[in-house]
């Protein structure tokens, strides 16, 4: 039970990163119908922001870690956010009124130019980070196995939880949130009453853009190491979440993200670690044949 509970723990943890990733991949395609297969090298951008920021933090010699966390956090959602903005400029907003598939061409074509242009930038090896936040306490023991959450997994829950609800008061409560429903609806008559259609799609992007910088810091922060290709194998797995939890739905985007967090945990836990991913999208096929609509779609995603 205990080895149960931590990996729950785990995967939870996991999971509030995927979910954040696959925020980004579900309010794209709510608004503008596309999948923006170049977020997760977005993601991947923001983790380098990250690392840079704090390496030259250090260089400079700021040793407080508040103010150390808050420039790796601003730095990167402001940047990354500029990126999502210049994406959405360059390869989606020619393209809105094309064939379907050449929006997903370029979508394909910007993440391999990113993936190689960071390669370039930053080099091929690893880029490891040594541990910022440390420490945590035990919550159990049994069997001689201790249940240990560290702080920084705290730290992750807390801020899913506190984005999460700060971006459904964004959707439900505020002008932009009524004006992206309005596009999500019917773009062309949101225009004819007044709303400016190409902004609020642009902002939507660079929303998204900042969420998935702030899962590249989690991810940062916890593993410590990373590389110029971890945006593709994080980017399928958010897009595997988005659409088992109904691409297009919010809270979907969450279920989907913490369910594939918790599979892949419990699958590395008690099988074999290789075959992980191979679980993950097993359930995925298994989900979308008795519910092709995600767990929490709306029907109208069945027409793409």
């Amino acid at each position: 039970m205990a080895y149960f509970v931590q990996q729950t723990i785990n995967g939870l943890t996991l999971g509030a990163i995927y979910g954040l990733i696959a925020i980004g991949y579900t309010m794209v395609y709510g608004i503008v119908g596309m999948i923006n297969f170049a977020h997760g090298e977005i993601y991947m951008i923001g983790a380098f922001l990250s690392v840079i920021t704090y390496l030259a933090l250090d260089a400079l010699g700021v040793a407080s870690v508040p103010l150390a966390l808050l420039a790796m956090l601003l730095v990167s959602m402001v940047v990354t956010a500029a990126y999502g903005w210049a994406l959405e400029r360059l390869a989606y907003r020619p393209l809105r009124g094309s064939f379907r598939l050449a929006p997903l061409i370029s979508a394909i074509g910007m993440s391999i130019a990113l993936q190689n242009f960071v390669q370039i930038t930053q080099g091929a090896r690893v880029k490891p980070l040594q541990p910022i936040i440390t420490g945590g306490f035990t919550v159990m023991e049994a069997d001689g196995f201790s249940v240990s959450i560290s702080y920084l997994q705290i730290a992750i829950w807390v801020m899913t939880v506190v984005l999460m609800a700060g971006f459904t008061w964004l959707i439900t409560r505020t002008p932009l949130g009524r004006r992206q429903r309005a596009c999500e609806q019917d773009p062309v008559m949101a225009s004819l009453v007044g709303v400016d259609v190409d902004r609020t799609i642009s902002l939507t992007f660079v929303i998204g853009a900042a969420l998935a910088a702030v899962a590249g810091l989690m991810v940062t922060l916890q593993y410590g190491v990373i590389d110029f290709y971890i945006g593709f194998l994080a980017g399928i797995k958010a897009f595997t979440a988005a659409v088992l939890g109904g691409i297009g739905s919010l809270p979907g985007a969450m279920l989907g993200g913490f369910l594939i967090g918790l599979i892949e945990s419990f699958w590395s836990a008690y099988f074999t670690l290789e075959y992980k991913d191979v679980a993950t999208f097993g359930i995925l096929v298994l989900v979308l044949i008795f519910r092709p609509t995600g767990l929490l779609g709306h029907p109208e995603v069945e027409k793409v």
